[in-house]
Order: C-alpha cells, then structure tokens, then sequence
C-alpha cells in the first residue's frame, strides 16, 4: 500500500484536532493544564509492531483499547510504558505510586483518560468524513503488545498508525502512543475517504 504525502499530512492534522479536543476536555475533568500533541505519526506493518519492541519503546505496557467498527473496523489505543503511566496518574490525582501495579481507581483514572482520547481522536477524523463508527467499552490491560491484543484476532489486522504523543503537565513531558489499528483491507478504505473528501473540499 503505498501513502502519499498528502495523506499522511491529513492522517497528522485530524489526529492533531483529536488530541487538541481530549485535552480541552482533560483540563476541564482535572483541573491541570494539560497540552497534548503529537510530533510523529508512522505507518507501520502489524508484523513489525509485533515483532519490534523498539516501536513502543517498552515490553511491558499499559494500555487503554478501545474496538470500532463500521466503514473502518479495528482497535484504537492509548498507550504508556507502566512508569509512565504512574507518573501521570500520580500528576492528575496527586497520590504517589510506590507498587508498579495499579489498583482499580488508579486503574478507572487511566480507563478515562485513554477513553478521552481514543474517541476525540477517532471522532475528530469520522466527523471530517462524515462517517459513523460503533464502539466497544473502554479496557484497561497490562502486558506486551501481543497480551493486550487478542493474538487469535491477529490475522485479520494489516496496518497501524503509530502517533507519539506528549502529555506536557506541571513541566513533565510524558511520552504515550496513541495506537490504530486496522483490519485487512480497513486503512486502504479510510485514506480512499479522505482523498475523496479533500478533493470534494477543494
């Protein structure tokens, strides 16, 4: 599959408006300015996100899932080496972590602010294309990338855009990945809409 620039441009700039909304609407559930913002959006094969550990930067991860489906079917994720997740917790609620594993209202704090941000994200893109999406609940899940996904699923999953993002409160930078993952055949059909709705804007 090949991606044009100009695709890759617009894939950036919705995730941009996505990650701007979740955290207008973070500062507002927490009281903490927050700024949110995504220097790098890769494309990567599935295989590979499997396979190269160095995409995601840790083996061990906490991630928040989210399952869509409709014209574009797939997983939407957020997420954070364990420290990293932590330290956020520990920055939005003000309770110090001392034990890696997180207990459940640790763990709800996580679930809501990946949820935030997996469906402004994918809403800031559906809304531009005018597209209708059905969600699963929000997960919470801990372990390598293949614990977290569903391994039997695996065949039916091509690309993923990998965007990194930055939570940049009280003068930390807390790197996460933002994570979508398509179906076979899903992602060919999201950039066929964008094409055809830059053209018809133009």
């Amino acid at each position: 599959m090949k991606i044009d620039e100009d695709s890759s441009d617009a894939i950036r700039e919705l995730i941009n408006i996505g990650v701007g909304r979740a955290a207008g609407l973070l500062n507002e559930m927490t009281g903490t300015h927050i700024r949110l913002n995504v220097p790098e959006v890769h494309f990567v094969e599935f295989s590979d996100l499997l396979h190269d550990t160095s995409l995601l930067e840790s083996d061990r991860l906490s991630a928040v899932t989210l399952r869509f489906s409709g014209a574009f079917s797939g997983i939407s994720m957020l997420v954070f080496p364990p420290e990293s997740a932590a330290l956020l917790i520990t920055t939005l609620t003000g309770e110090e972590i001392d034990e890696p594993e997180l207990d459940a209202l640790r763990i709800e704090t996580l679930n809501e602010v990946g949820n935030i941000v997996n469906n402004a994200v994918m809403g800031s893109i559906m809304n531009v294309l005018n597209e209708h999406l059905t969600y699963s609940m929000p997960m919470y899940l801990e372990g390598d990338i293949t614990q977290i996904l569903d391994t039997g699923r695996a065949g039916s999953y091509q690309w993923v855009i990998l965007a990194i993002s930055k939570f940049i409160l009280e003068d930390l930078d807390i790197i996460g990945n933002i994570l979508m993952i398509f179906e076979i055949g899903a992602l060919d059909t999201l950039l066929e809409r964008i094409h055809e709705t830059t053209v018809n804007i133009r």
